[in-house]
């Protein structure tokens, strides 16, 4: 099932121009992010009287603040000594993906681990490559393959994986294999399990299994805070914090078989409300027919 969109205040704005490129086919498109935050944000004050602080640019050696005109980026070469790297040096990189998404292999969707993926954004065609741009996209859609590219933003070659989602393409940025972390150093004891654990936790993943709907899911953190902010302007009592539910159980048995309990009867009643429901939707019917 597709995401909930999220409804922006104005037009999506291309972050990024330039061409998709596999085989001897070049498609002009443009890149946008695909998610947008709704965290709360917070400001730094000064505590006691209030007031934001400001961040200031400040130049040690001529001891004042610098506007940011006067700022440029530098490398660090050696010890205090730096080399200044203007926009004009990083747009004309001797690299091609600089203004193409280069294709170079097309694999299925489920051999890329998720942990590879970074960020997501869409592709969209330009006026002039709607056509081609169709035609790759219901080319990955028809193969059931993804595309497996590189593309320069954000002062970073990235890989990425290009795959059809509604109308559009997805670019998913990936991590580069040497910036996962191994994982055998972090200590998991190798701890044994009997079968009948083993059977007790496979039937409680089993009756909590269900097809993936992002709209069940709600940042409930984000919603509290908002919660705590209101009745902080407001003056009111801070809402209360919930307490845990249930009892602890120390005994991995009793825990698992207590949970497979609890989802069965959590699952009997859920049918039993869909079935109630079902009931009334075909009373009506016969009543209406």
């Amino acid at each position: 099932m597709a995401a909930r969109k999220a409804k922006p205040s104005r037009a999506p704005r291309a972050i990024w121009s330039g061409t998709i490129s596999f085989g001897m086919v070049s498609i002009p498109v443009q890149l946008y992010t695909a998610t947008q935050s709704h965290d709360v944000h917070f400001h730094l004050l000064h505590k006691g009287c209030g007031a934001r602080l400001k961040n200031v640019r400040w130049c040690p050696r001529h001891e004042k603040a610098i506007p940011w005109d006067d700022v440029e980026r530098g490398f660090e070469y050696t010890k205090g000594k730096y080399v200044p790297i203007s926009e004009d040096d990083l747009e004309h990189l001797p690299v091609k993906t600089v203004h193409t998404v280069e294709i170079s292999d097309f694999v299925r969707l489920e051999e890329v681990d998720p942990i590879y993926y970074d960020k997501a954004y869409y592709l969209a065609p330009e006026e002039t490559g709607t056509k081609a741009f169709a035609l790759l996209r219901q080319a990955l859609q028809q193969t059931g393959r993804a595309a497996v590219a590189k593309v320069a933003i954000r002062d970073k070659e990235n890989l990425c994986l290009v795959r059809p989602y509604e109308d559009v393409l997805s670019m998913e940025t990936m991590f580069y294999a040497n910036e996962i972390r191994a994982t055998d150093e972090i200590a998991t004891n190798g701890a044994k399990v009997s079968p009948k654990e083993l059977q007790m936790a496979v039937s409680l993943v089993e009756n909590l299994s269900d097809s993936f709907d992002p709209e069940r899911y709600e940042d409930e953190y984000q919603a509290a805070l908002k919660k705590v902010i209101g009745a902080k302007v407001e003056g009111a009592p801070l809402p209360e914090t919930p307490t845990e539910s249930g009892t602890k159980v120390v005994d991995l048995m009793e825990a698992l078989r207590a949970s497979v309990e609890a989802t069965k009867k959590k699952s009997g009643a859920t049918q039993g409300k869909a079935s109630n429901a079902g009931r009334r939707t075909s009373q009506r019917r016969r009543k209406t027919a």
